[in-house]
């Protein structure tokens, strides 16, 4: 391959980012599935009758998700700052705001269900395992960390929101899922830019790798426990627990960031 091949593929690479990474190219994305479906949902869904196990279960899920998507929103606002570039300053702004109305709609459906203060319902129901991961992560962000940050931000933190609720998904009453499906579209565009960003840069500085490697085994084992826990909460037998941990894992690998 010529070097002209290769300065125009680098040239057709950098038009692409230029147009993912834009607020109209996040319009275009986000009004097919959002347009006329207020709070992700489409009015004319019923709201489901759930008994009060079922009800109680939701709650508490939906409680975990809350927590996990205030640490998101936490994230990529504070990551803006230190973007290294224009571009991936734009998506970030994009990606806040996507993880501000992930919060929103979960706080509408747990009112949905009759929780009248849905914000202190879900700080009380915070998990030591996540809340421990909140923290390391905004450590990273603190610290101006690029590489750490995007890993537990876009692969990891994205990876696990993704495997819980494309679980919660096979089995949630209609409003939930449908809730449920927007976000997951959400989730798969900003793993996209982790991989994307994060893979291009340990291409140019593989030496960073082993670090990576050391800060993913340590997320790694609060993510997990903060599964088994939240299984175990909500009664899962635990035969089944296994199952959402490795749809986690495989998440991750597919990015690429599994060893």
């Amino acid at each position: 391959m010529s070097v002209e091949t290769v300065e125009i593929h680098a040239r057709e690479h950098d038009s692409f980012l230029e147009e993912v990474h834009s607020f109209e190219f996040w319009f275009q994305s986000v009004e097919g599935y959002l347009a006329g479906h207020p709070y992700g949902v489409d009015p004319s869904t019923p709201i489901p009758d759930l008994d009060e196990e079922e009800k109680a279960t939701l709650i508490a899920t939906l409680s975990t998700y809350c927590v996990g998507e205030l640490a998101a929103l936490d994230g990529a606002g504070g990551m803006i700052g230190f973007a290294p570039n224009r571009q991936a300053k734009i998506f970030l702004a994009t990606q806040a705001v996507d993880e501000a109305r992930h919060l929103e709609v979960m706080l509408h459906r747990l009112k949905e269900l009759g929780v009248t203060d849905s914000q202190r319902e879900f700080e009380s129901r915070a998990n030591r395992n996540l809340l421990a991961f909140r923290k390391r992560l905004l450590e990273f962000v603190d610290a101006k960390d690029w590489e750490a940050s995007l890993l537990a931000q876009n692969v990891i933190l994205e990876s696990m929101e993704f495997a819980a609720f494309h679980s919660h998904m096979k089995t949630a009453d209609p409003r939930t899922a449908q809730m449920l499906s927007g976000v997951l579209k959400d989730e798969r565009r900003h793993m996209g830019f982790g991989e994307n960003d994060l893979g291009r840069h340990l291409a140019q500085a593989p030496h960073a790798r082993a670090r990576l490697r050391e800060i993913k085994k340590e997320l790694d084992a609060l993510v997990l426990a903060t599964f088994e826990d939240s299984q175990r909460e909500l009664g899962t037998p635990a035969s089944e627990r296994p199952e959402i941990g490795r749809l986690y894992l495989e998440t991750v690998a597919r990015l690429g960031f599994d060893s």
